[in-house]
C-alpha cells in the first residue's frame, strides 16, 4: 500500500516540477525513481527500516532521503513547497487526459489558463488551437476531456457499476488465456457508490490481455495501457482499470485491490505481529526476508490466524477483532429473503397489478408479498380512500384462493401528516396484514418536530414497519434531520421494525444506521418498493446494505416464513 502512496507522492514532484520548467534531469529522475518503487515487490517500509532504499534502481541517495522523510512524517517539504508555489487551479489540470505538465505551462504562460474554467474558457473561445503544435483537434480533444473530468468528479450508484462490470467481464472471458476476473475496489465491497472500477485477473499472456482489454467496443478513451495494466473510460465518464497480477500472487493482489485502505493498514499491523510484512505480492517473513505466497484470498487470512472476512465488511469496523474472536456474523444472503413487505400495485402509483406482481415474486421464490399501496393524502399517488381499501382487500382475498403456495398479504404505506397523525384511522389499519409508516410530506419540518412524527407512528399497535425512515435520496435529497438513536430506541421497545428500502437511490436505512438498529435488538425488513413487476428484483440493493450493515436472517422480518411472519407481526 506505501508503495503505490510514495510513488504517487514522487510522480507528482516530477510533474510540478516540469510544471515550474525545472531542470529536466530532476524530472526524469523523480519519475523513473516513482515508477521503480511502484514495481517494487518488497514493502517500501521494510526497505526503508533495513537502509536500503538506495539500492532499488532508480533511486539515489537525494530521493531516498525524501522517502525516508515521508515514511516518517507523512510528507516530503520539497513537495509540500512545490504545492504551495502552484496554483491550486493549475495542479488540478494535471488531472486532465492527455494535459501534460508542459501543455499546460504553455497554456499558463501564453493564455494566462489558471484553472479548469479559464481552459474551458479558452478552448470555446478557440484560443487554444492558434498555440504552437496545437490546433482544432487538439483543442477539441482539450475540451472534451474537461467535460469527462467535470462529470467524473462524481461517483455513480453501486446499481450502474454493476451492468458495467459485468459488461466489461463478459468481454475479458472472451480474451483466450484471461482467467480469475474479478472486480475489487468499492464494487467488490458493495458501497452504495462506486468511483473507478478495478478489476483483477490472471493471463498467460498479459500484454495481449492488456491490449484486447484498451480495444474493448465500449471504450471511448485510452487513459493508459503498459505490460500488465490499462486504464479506460467507457459510458463517458466510467474509468475501469484491468491489472493482471501472477497467479501465485492473485490472493494477496486480491484482498489488497479489494480493500478498504483502513482495513488493510489494520490487517498489515496483524501481519507485523506475527512477524511479517504483508503486501500486494506476499507475505514476506521478517526474520529471513522470505516470501510466501497466496494464490487464494481466503488463504491469506487463514495464515494470519483469521477467518475469511466477507467483502462486504472490510471497512475496519471491528470486523478483524470480530474474525479473530470468532465472532463473526452469518451473513444474510438473497436466498434468505422470503417475500417482500412493501410493493405497490395499479391500485395506486403501481404500473402492474396485483397479480402481475405476485406472479413476478412467485418466479423469484417468494412466499408472499404484501401490496402496501398508498394512503389518501399521497394524492399525487393515487392513495387508496377507505372505500377503495375495501375493494383492494376483497380483491387480494379473491386472488390468493387461485394461488398455491404463495399468499398476497394486505398492506398499506400509510403517510404520517405534518402533524404526527397517521392517514388512516385506526379502525381501518386493523384490517391490514401489513402497516408500512412512511414521511413524505413536510420534510424540512426540524430534528425534534420530524423525530416526534415518527416515534408516534412507531408508538401506533397497528404500524409494522417504518418505510425509507431518512428520507434520502442519494445525490439528490439529503436525509431529514431526525434524532434516529431516538427513533431506534422507540423502536426496539415498541418491537416496530425499520425498512432498508432496496430502490438503488435510496438504500434507506444505510449499513450503519442498520448496523445501530441490529445492536439495539431493532428489526429489519429488506423491501423493494417496486412500483412494477421488474422492480422486485431490486431486492438484491438492499441485501448488499444489510450484509455492510452486520445483519444475518435472524435480523429480518421478510426472512421468516409466512405462518412465522404472521405470529411476528400481530403477536
Amino acid at each position: 500500500m506505501k508503495n503505490r502512496e510514495v510513488a504517487g507522492v514522487l510522480y507528482q514532484i516530477s510533474e510540478l516540477l516540469e510544471l515550474h520548467a525545472e531542470n529536466r534531469f530532476k524530472v526524469i529522475a523523480y519519475s523513473r525513481a516513482a515508477r521503480s518503487i511502484e514495481s517494487q515487490k518488497e514493502d517500501i517500509e521494510v526497505v526503508c527500516r533495513e537502509g536500503r532504499l538506495d539500492a532499488i534502481p532508480g533511486v539515489g541517495k537525494a530521493i531516498a532521503q525524501k522517502v525516508e522523510e515521508y515514511l516518517k512524517t507523512g510528507k516530503i517539504q520539497v513537495h509540500q513547497d512545490l504545492l504551495q508555489n502552484t496554483p491550486a487551479g493549475l495542479a488540478e489540470l494535471l488531472q486532465i487526459s492527455g494535459l501534460g505538465p508542459k501543455t499546460i505551462f504553455m497554456l499558463h504562460e501564453k493564455l494566462e489558463v489558471n484553472n479548469l474554467d479559464d481552459l474551458e474558457k479558452a478552448a470555446r473561445e478557440h484560443r487554444i488551437r492558434r498555440l504552437p503544435r496545437m490546433g482544432a483537434t487538439s483543442e477539441k480533444n482539450i475540451l472534451k476531456a474537461v467535460e469527462r473530468y467535470k462529470k467524473r468528479s462524481t461517483r455513480i450508484l453501486w446499481s450502474a457499476a454493476e451492468p458495467i462490470v459485468d459488461e466489461v467481464s463478459g468481454y475479458l472471458r472472451t480474451i483466450s488465456g484471461l482467467e480469475n476476473i474479478t472486480a475489487g475496489g468499492s464494487f467488490r465491497r458493495a458501497r452504495e457508490t462506486v468511483g473507478d472500477i478495478d478489476i483483477l485477473a490472471t493471463a498467460s499472456r498479459p500484454e495481449e490481455a492488456i491490449s484486447a482489454f484498451v480495444r474493448m467496443p465500449l471504450v471511448e478513451e485510452v487513459l493508459g495501457k503498459g505490460p500488465t495494466k490499462g486504464s479506460v473510460i467507457v459510458k463517458e465518464t466510467v474509468q475501469v482499470d484491468l491489472r493482471i497480477v501472477e497467479p501465485r500472487s492473485y490472493g494477496t493482489a486480491l484482498q489488497y485491490f479489494t480493500g478498504s485502505k483502513d482495513h488493510n493498514v489494520h490487517l498489515r499491523q496483524v501481519a507485523l505481529d506475527r512477524g511479517y510484512s504483508l503486501s500486494e505480492y506476499s507475505l514476506k517473513r521478517l526474520s529471513d526476508g522470505r516470501d510466501l505466497f497466496f494464490d487464494k484470498e481466503d488463504d491469506v487470512y487463514a495464515f494470519l490466524g483469521l477467518p475469511a472476512i466477507p467483502p462486504e465488511l472490510r471497512e475496519d469496523r471491528g470486523e478483524i477483532e470480530a474474525a479473530a474472536a470468532g465472532r463473526l456474523p452469518q451473513l444474510v444472503d438473497l436466498k434468505d429473503i422470503r417475500g417482500d413487505l412493501h410493493v405497490h400495485s395499479s391500485w395506486s402509483d403501481g404500473r402492474g397489478s396485483v397479480e402481475e406482481m405476485a406472479r413476478e415474486a412467485l418466479a423469484l421464490g417468494y412466499e408472499y408479498i404484501a401490496v402496501s399501496d398508498h394512503s389518501p393524502s399521497v394524492g399525487i399517488a393515487g392513495g387508496l380512500s377507505p372505500e377503495k381499501l375495501d375493494r383492494k382487500i376483497e380483491a387480494i382475498a379473491a386472488l390468493n384462493e387461485t394461488l398455491k403456495g404463495f399468499t398476497v398479504l394486505v398492506g398499506t404505506e400509510v403517510d404520517i401528516r405534518a402533524d404526527g397523525r397517521l392517514d388512516y384511522p385506526d379502525e381501518i389499519l386493523a384490517k391490514c396484514d401489513v402497516v408500512v409508516a412512511s414521511v413524505h410530506m413536510a420534510q424540512q419540518q426540524k430534528e425534534r418536530t420530524i423525530t416526534g412524527r415518527l416515534i408516534s407512528a412507531i408508538e401506533n399497535e397497528h404500524v409494522d414497519i417504518i418505510g425509507h425512515p431518512t428520507g434520502r435520496i442519494i445525490g439528490k435529497r439529503d436525509p431529514y434531520d431526525v434524532d434516529m438513536p431516538a427513533v431506534l430506541e422507540a423502536a426496539a421497545r415498541t418491537g416496530t421494525a425499520m425498512e432498508i428500502n432496496a430502490y438503488p437511490n435510496r438504500l434507506d436505512l444505510n449499513e450503519v444506521w442498520a448496523r445501530t438498529a441490529k445492536e439495539m435488538g431493532v428489526k429489519m425488513s429488506i423491501n423493494s418498493d417496486a412500483h412494477d413487476p421488474e422492480q422486485l428484483k431490486v431486492m438484491r440493493f438492499g441485501v448488499k446494505v444489510a450484509r455492510r450493515g452486520w445483519l444475518e436472517r435472524k435480523d429480518l422480518l421478510n426472512a421468516l416464513g409466512l405462518q412465522e411472519l404472521i405470529r411476528a407481526l400481530k403477536p
